[in-house]
């Protein structure tokens, strides 16, 4: 074998080696692409995709701080005030389904007084809805008034499963609540509550600038219900807002009064400042021990509210009220707000 032989037979070992070592060599993978927040448009603004799945999600909520105060006017003027913090946070998320709109929302609040140790965190609303139907704990549809800070018309919040219907202009829904120790609250004396069943169903329509509710509850347990009406109209540079209620008698839908009526108009004075000033009457405000509305005592109310918008985000309110209710020593109310909503 000569040297020209050896060299070649030595290349090719090497080559072949080579080769071996190559198919055996470890090779890193590529790095997956990070899936970024997409923004999901599906369900109104503010919404966006939960990594990894095809659910919107939504956060919001609401930082407020807030000074009230009172005045009764007794034999000397009993003046008292008090500062107060309240942080909301609300979860929405909402994802298609065959059977429609598959949502769920979920709302914590928490709040502190300077004048005591009072605190606390709460389930303010927790529910699923799935199309129309909705079940859970919430404000149920008393718990809608007139824009300002004048009227009193009823609110509840409740466990509750019913069902809304909407077509084109008209919306109805009715629903079935639970009713333990639940109460209007307000002129009248509350009672405990009555461990039952309510019935309320509301049918809704908008025409334009107007926009309408007749709204019904149903006490099982105490037998008495109650009816409401609102109305509200773009007029001029505002919207007016009227309401009006019938309460049969003691029920916990409505029983500050047998009857009432609300009056407001929202003027919207520049982009930033609106003034609303608002009137409220209620007559015959006394319930006997069966829970029928009895005498000849009345009520009114009359104020003003105040909203400007400092900044984007950020809006400042400042409301003053006064009541006067037969034979109680008449009440001037209010209170300066700040709150930052995102």
């Amino acid at each position: 074998m000569n040297i020209k032989s050896l060299l070649i037979g030595s290349a090719a070992a090497l080559a072949a080696v080579s080769g071996a070592q190559a198919a055996d060599a470890i090779v890193a993978a590529e790095p997956e692409p990070m899936e970024y927040v997409r923004v999901c448009d599906a369900f109104g603004t503010g919404y966006f995709y939960i990594p990894g799945t095809e659910t919107c999600l939504k956060i919001g909520g609401y930082v407020r701080f807030q000074v009230d105060w009172s005045s009764v006017e007794r034999a000397g003027d009993d003046f008292d005030w008090n500062a107060r913090t309240r942080g909301l946070v609300s979860f929405d998320a909402k994802s298609d389904t065959e059977l429609g709109t598959l949502g769920s929302k979920i709302v914590v609040r928490t709040w502190a007084e300077s004048d005591s140790a009072a605190s606390s965190l709460e389930i303010d609303e927790a529910y699923l809805t799935l199309g129309g139907f909705k079940a859970g704990y919430a404000y149920n549809y008393w718990d809608a008034g007139l824009s300002g800070e004048t009227d009193e018309l009823g609110s509840n919040r409740l466990n509750t499963i019913g069902y809304e219907y909407s077509a084109n202009a008209f919306k109805f829904g009715a629903y079935l609540d639970e009713l333990t120790k639940t109460q209007s609250g307000g002129l009248t004396a509350p009672y405990a509550g009555n461990d039952n069943l309510g019935i309320e169903a509301q049918l809704s329509g908008s025409f334009g600038p107007i926009t309408a509710a007749l709204l019904g509850g149903y006490d099982i347990a105490e037998e008495d219900g109650a009816v409401r009406a609102i109305l509200t109209a773009d007029i001029g540079p505002g919207k007016l807002g009227v309401a009006g209620i019938y309460s049969s008698g003691r029920n916990a839908y409505y029983d500050q009064a047998e009857w009432t009526i609300a009056a407001e108009y929202a003027a919207k004075i520049t982009d930033k400042l609106s003034i609303t000033p608002g009137f409220q009457y209620w007559d015959t405000i006394s319930l006997n021990s069966r829970g029928d509305f009895v005498g000849d005592l009345n009520a009114w109310k009359a104020g003003v509210t105040l909203d400007y918008l400092l900044v984007t985000g950020l809006n400042a309110k400042v409301s003053v009220q006064y009541k006067d209710v037969d034979r109680s020593p008449e009440t001037w109310s209010g209170y300066f707000r700040l709150q930052r909503s995102f």
